[in-house]
Parts: structure tokens; C-alpha cells; sequence
């Protein structure tokens, strides 16, 4: 065997004289203790790269050589680098192993395993060295600890043979540790693939360094032990990997490997001048029409620019998109398309999640007792898009831990003594069925899918997908899902029967033709959407500028002697967002002014579909996050001080005939009036004594 203590002291004199200076300078002032090596640059050209071999199949005994070797260099300072360890990192892409690739092969062997942290305890010391005082004569007995969560005991003093000893934990030596768990990125998952999960063992400074959502490579030693049933070991074992050391990745996209080959064909794509047709023919080719949503949908895979002011504030980047409407109309075929092909992406509906699930918790480890923080679905999709499928259906409470996550886009946790901020900056694409089944255009979208306006007014876009009767586009629809199904029975008849008259060619040609294959290869949409969002930050033109102020002062304006509001600033920002990522879709570092134009034609009809008033016409972003228009609330504080002046001279409550009388003369009819003081006891303004009476509510 090549490895010994001289061979690293070697190995560090030559190539680390810097860093054993800087070890030595950092222990001086109560530093970290650790020497990371670079195994790629450094390791791999060593002795023929042979020391690097002999770490990766025998680490143990390697890595005992190299902390050996370590304590005997001199340095600078002449400080003792007794008990300081050796980490190594950026091991070779060869090396790297997928969770569920590991096998029994790797036991005992150095890998590097990338993932995302899933779970993360709070970092407690782990005695390794356990002093006990013999009850009998009082000799301290010293005993090395594996690690196992129990604490191992002498088996008798070797001075009286007593059996009954006291812990000394003052007198024990202990070791900061900590658990984590990593999992697969959901992006690599397919088709129905569940993530796999592993724990790795954190000691010494490793600890506490990684909170959960971040992306890790982990480099260490894949350790094997029995499970147990009771006081019984089985054969069967689990594995977790005893942590060297771990790199936490940039939040980006460096996961896609982009080739030049790659490259070209994205700049390429960039110029065609169909880019923007392409783009929405890609996205869920196989739905027929509903343009203006995959056009905003593509705008949301590509995000605005986040910013970060000099005062501080940040600024989302991330674009929130609400599908609402009736049954059938493939909302959740959209999400799940969308699963597909964005670079990095977590589905999930609101039926099945907890707050838990879908941000992050704090939770007793079942393994030794100790709180662990847990991340959810929007932790884990940060820097990527959350698909929340109905959304409506989510328990309130649950509901409520959106707000923090879509604006401030962090989770905040406080419990059991843990108090963390956790990371998602993520898109949400979220669908919500009305609740009595079928979209009503008259009715308030607020008071259709039952999320509460705060939560609403957080969407940059909402659409409505109704399924109105059209002779002319049903018959399209129909064609269009009929030959979908035709080529797919053709497809299914090819895979199962060899002798058929049609070649995949064909079927390619028809599929072609019939629209249902995209326009863009997947794979090449995906890599096209991370590289525009990791190297494209694109800066608004003084044209567009003037363009975005014109049209929200064109909309406000409206809003004169206490009329109802248009827009608010919020969803000017959100026209910001959406023109940045319209550039950023033609890899432009400049908003022009057609991408103003493009999104004021989305928002406008967003705000048509849900900010209209019924009955004067006009957007009232109010009516559409509310569900109360200016005309309303006008009305409403008519009828309030109706019923307070009738209250003054009925000492039951003010009779219902008597405040349809009043309100008439006001010009308010009675089928209107009636709906309002049903809405009004609804809110809690008013309540009945009794059965055809009034009174206000003292608030």
C-alpha cells in the first residue's frame, strides 16, 4: 500500500504550504481544524493519481494516514497540528452516485453523493470518549464510544470488578455532531419514481453549515448496520454515509450540463422569429387552444429579474399564476405538462397537503429524540416552480402559510426552541375549481374558490377556464382530441404488433400535423429556460418604461371622484415582472417596448376575466379580490346607515320592510337590497334578533 503518514506529509508540504500556514494561523485564534483537499486538482496527478485510488476503496485506513501526516508538517507559526482533520472535496462526476444507485459494492468505500437536504437536526455533541467513576473505589475507567445512540458502559472496574459505575460527562471527551437527510432533485425523478432519501452523519465543523432546500454534494464514507427488531438483528441492514465533507451548490441551474452544441441550438432558437408561437405550441401541445395562458405560463418559467435595493428590500422575480375554472377543461393537464418540462419543479395538490408538506415543520427524530427541521414542497422547489393542484381544496390554516412564501418568498419556523428562515424562491402555478362546480361570470371570483384576498391579490395573473358551448370551436376541440386519440392507438398498436401498415415516421408526420407533438423538443426547452434565467438579466428601456407608466396611468385615471380603483401598485409590479421575462425569453438584456405590449394584452385580459364589475362595466380590481365593488360598498354603507336610523325608533331591530322601503328611495332596488343584507350578516355587519329584523353589529 502506497498511503502512510510520510508519503501525506509529503503530499501536504508540496502542495499545501499555504493552507497548513492558514490552519495554523485559524487554530491560533480557536479557528476550524480542517484541511480541505482538493482531490480533482491536487489528488488525482499525485504519485500517478495511485493515493486517490487507494482513499476512494480504502478510506479508513487513508484517511487515518492523512490526518497522521498531517500533525507531523511544520508550519510558519510552529503551532501543533495534532488532532486536526483532513476533508477532501471535488471528487471526479465518475465518482458521484446516485442514492439509488448504491449497492452493497460501496460499503466501506469514499463516494460524493449530490442531493437536496431534506432533514436537518439541531447539533447536539456526541460523546466519543465516556469517563465513568467505578462506585466502589472510585477509579475513572475510560471507554471509546461507536455510534450508537446508547451510551456503552465498562463491563467491571479492572481495579475492585465492581459492575456499578457513575458518567462523568465533565471528564468525557465530546464531538459537536449532527444528522441530516439529503434526497434526490425532484427534476431528476420520472414518471412515477418516488425520491430516495439518505442520512449522513455530520461531526466536528461540518456541523450546522446546511439548512434544509439547500443542494449538496456530499463527500464520506458509506457506512452499513443491522436493522434491529427488538434486541434481534436482521440481515438486512441500512446504510447512511459518515460525512468527510460537503460542498453546498450556487441555488442555479448547474445541475443541466449545457454542451456548446447545446448552446448553439438556444441561440439559434432565439432568433427564429416564430420564438414566441414555438414556445406556446410546446407547452402541453395535446391541450387544444388557451394561448393566452401558455403564453403566460411560459413568461412564468422564465421569471422577472429578483432584486435586492439598497436599503435592503428585496423584490420577487418569480411570476404567480392562478388557473380557475370548470371541470374537464385540463387545468391539472396543464400542471403536470408544466412538471415536465420546467428545469426544476415540485407537484403536489391541496387536497393531500399539510402546512408541513407544503412549506416546512419541525419534527421529533425518530431515531434519537432531537428536533429536526423538515422542508416542504415550496422549500425544496426553490429557484424553480411549485405546482399546487387544487389549491382551493387546502385547509385554511394550511392555506395561510402561502402568504410568506409568495411574497417575502421565505417559511419561517418557531417551534420547540428551533427559530429558522428557510429559503423558496419559487414560481406558484396553482388551480382552483369553483365551488359549486361551474365558474358563474356574475358572481365575485373571491367568493367562487374560497381563498382569501390577501392570498389572491399575491397572483400576478388569473385566468378563468370556462367551458362555454361553441359550435365552431367544439367541433375544432373535438377533431383535435379524436385525432390525439387516434394516433395514440396507433402508437400503442405499433409497440405491441410488428406487421402494421404505418412506420413511426408516419405517425411523427401525423402527430406533426395534427399539432399534439411541440414545436420544441422538451429537453431542449428545459436547457433553453435555464440558461436564459442563469445568464440573461435583462434591464428595462426608458421607452418601455414610459409605455408601463402610460398604461397603469391610463387605468388609474379612471378611478376619479371616488370611483372604483382599476389597478393597484401591486400589479404594476407584476406587469415588471412579466415584460422582464418576455425579454428574457428572447435572451434580451433590454425590456423593449414590444414586450410591454405583449404583457399589457395578458394582464388586460386577466383583469377583464375577473376584475369586471357586473353591473358598471368597469375594472375594480376590488370586486376581483373582494368580492365587493366600489358599487357595493357604496351601497352597503347606505344600507348601514339605514338600519341606524331605524334602530333608534324600534327598540327589536330595524324591520326589514321598512329598510327595502328606505333603500328604494335611494334608488337601491329590492332583489339587490335583499342580496346585500344577506352578504352583510354573512360578513358579520349586522345580525337578526329575530326573524325579519335588523340590528348593526358593535364592532
Amino acid at each position: 500500500m502506497l498511503s502512510s503518514s510520510q508519503i501525506w506529509k509529503e503530499f501536504f508540504e508540496t502542495y499545501y504550504r499555504d493552507e497548513l500556514n492558514r490552519l495554523a494561523d485559524a487554530i491560533e485564534f480557536g479557528g476550524n481544524k480542517s484541511l480541505y483537499v482538493d482531490y480533482l486538482r491536487d489528488l488525482s496527478i499525485f504519485m500517478e493519481g495511485r493515493l486517490g485510488e487507494e482513499l476512494l476503496e480504502k478510506p479508513d485506513v487513508v484517511i487515518a494516514h492523512a490526518n497522521e501526516g498531517l500533525a507531523l508538517t511544520e508550519n510558519i507559526y510552529d503551532v501543533s497540528l495534532e488532532g486536526c482533520y483532513v476533508r477532501f472535496y471535488n471528487l471526479p462526476t465518475s465518482k458521484r452516485i446516485l442514492i439509488r444507485n448504491l449497492r452493497s459494492e460501496h460499503i466501506s468505500k469514499f463516494v460524493a453523493v449530490e442531493g437536496i437536504v431534506r432533514k436537518v437536526t439541531e447539533v447536539r455533541p456526541r460523546v466519543v470518549k465516556a469517563a465513568f467513576s467505578c462506585t466502589k473505589c472510585g477509579k475513572v475507567v475510560e471507554v471509546i464510544q461507536d455510534d450508537e445512540a446508547t451510551l456503552k458502559q465498562p463491563y467491571e472496574c479492572p481495579a475492585c470488578k465492581n459492575k456499578r459505575f457513575i458518567f462523568l460527562p465533565d471528564e468525557s471527551l465530546s464531538i459537536d455532531s449532527q444528522r441530516i437527510r439529503i434526497q434526490e432533485y425532484p427534476e431528476n425523478l420520472r414518471g412515477g419514481e418516488q425520491p430516495q432519501q439518505i442520512d449522513v452523519i455530520l461531526e466536528g465543523d461540518l456541523t450546522g453549515k446546511v439548512n434544509p432546500g439547500d443542494r449538496v454534494i456530499v463527500n464520506g464514507i458509506i457506512r452499513a448496520k443491522p436493522r434491529k427488531l427488538g434486541s434481534r438483528q436482521l440481515q438486512h441492514m441500512d446504510i447512511h454515509i459518515e460525512g468527510n465533507s460537503i460542498e453546498i451548490l450556487q441555488q442555479e441551474y448547474e445541475e443541466f450540463e449545457i454542451t456548446e452544441e447545446d448552446k448553439k441550438r438556444i441561440l439559434k432558437l432565439a432568433e427564429d422569429e416564430n420564438l414566441f408561437e414555438k414556445i406556446v405550441a410546446s407547452i402541453a401541445p395535446s391541450i387544444y387552444g388557451h394561448e393566452d395562458i401558455k403564453l403566460a405560463i411560459a413568461l412564468q418559467l422564465f421569471g422577472g429579474v429578483p432584486k435586492k435595493l439598497p436599503d435592503g428590500i428585496e423584490i420577487r422575480g418569480d411570476i404567480h399564476v392562478l388557473l380557475v375554472g370548470d371541470p374537464g377543461v385540463a387545468k391539472s393537464q396543464i400542471l403536470k405538462y408544466v412538471h415536465r418540462i420546467a428545469p426544476r419543479s415540485v407537484y403536489t395538490t391541496g387536497k393531500g397537503t399539510t402546512t408541513a408538506g407544503l412549506t416546512a415543520t419541525a419534527t421529533r427524530d425518530e431515531f434519537d429524540g432531537r428536533w429536526t427541521l423538515e422542508a416542504g414542497a415550496l422549500v425544496l422547489a426553490d429557484k424553480g416552480i411549485a405546482l399546487v393542484d387544487e389549491i382551493d381544496k387546502m385547509r385554511n390554516e394550511d392555506r395561510s402559510a402561502l402568504h410568506e412564501a409568495m411574497e417575502q418568498q421565505t417559511v419561517s419556523v418557531a417551534k420547540a426552541g428551533i427559530n429558522a428562515v428557510l429559503r423558496a424562491r419559487c414560481a406558484l402555478l396553482g388551480a382552483a375549481n369553483p365551488k359549486y362546480g361551474r365558474f358563474d361570470k356574475y358572481t365575485p371570483i373571491a367568493e367562487q374558490i374560497d381563498l382569501s384576498p390577501t392570498l389572491l391579490s399575491r397572483f400576478d395573473l388569473i385566468f378563468v377556464l370556462t367551458d362555454d358551448p361553441d359550435e365552431v370551436r367544439d367541433r375544432k376541440l373535438a377533431e383535435h382530441i379524436l385525432r390525439a386519440h387516434e394516433i395514440g392507438e396507433k402508437l400503442e398498436k405499433l409497440r405491441n404488433i410488428t406487421s402494421v401498415e404505418y412506420t413511426r415516421e408516419d405517425l411523427d408526420r401525423e402527430s406533426e400535423q395534427a399539432k399534439i407533438i411541440p414545436a420544441i423538443d422538451p429537453e431542449l426547452l428545459r436547457k433553453y429556460i435555464a440558461y436564459a434565467k442563469k445568464t440573461v438579466f435583462p434591464v428595462l428601456s426608458e421607452e418601455a418604461k414610459n409605455r408601463i407608466i402610460d398604461f397603469y396611468i391610463s387605468l388609474r385615471s379612471r378611478a376619479k371622484d371616488n370611483s372604483a380603483v382599476p389597478v393597484t401598485a401591486r400589479q404594476l409590479e407584476a406587469l415588471i415582472r412579466l415584460a422582464e421575462a418576455s425579454a428574457r425569453l428572447r435572451l434580451s438584456d433590454v425590456v423593449s417596448v414590444e414586450d410591454v405590449d405583449r404583457v399589457i394584452k395578458i394582464v388586460k385580459k386577466s383583469l377583464e376575466q375577473i376584475a369586471v364589475d357586473p353591473e358598471t362595466g368597469e375594472i375594480d380590481i376590488d370586486y376581483a379580490f373582494t368580492g365587493t365593488s366600489k358599487s357595493q360598498r357604496d351601497r352597503i354603507l347606505i344600507l348601514k346607515r339605514i338600519i341606524e336610523e331605524l334602530e333608534s325608533n324600534y327598540s327589536k331591530g330595524a324591520p326589514e320592510e321598512e329598510i327595502l322601503r328606505a333603500a328604494q328611495e335611494e334608488g337601491i332596488d329590492e332583489v339587490k337590497a335583499r342580496d346585500l343584507l344577506r352578504k352583510m350578516r354573512e360578513m358579520g355587519d349586522i345580525y337578526s334578533p329575530r326573524e325579519g329584523y335588523y340590528k348593526l353589529a358593535v364592532k
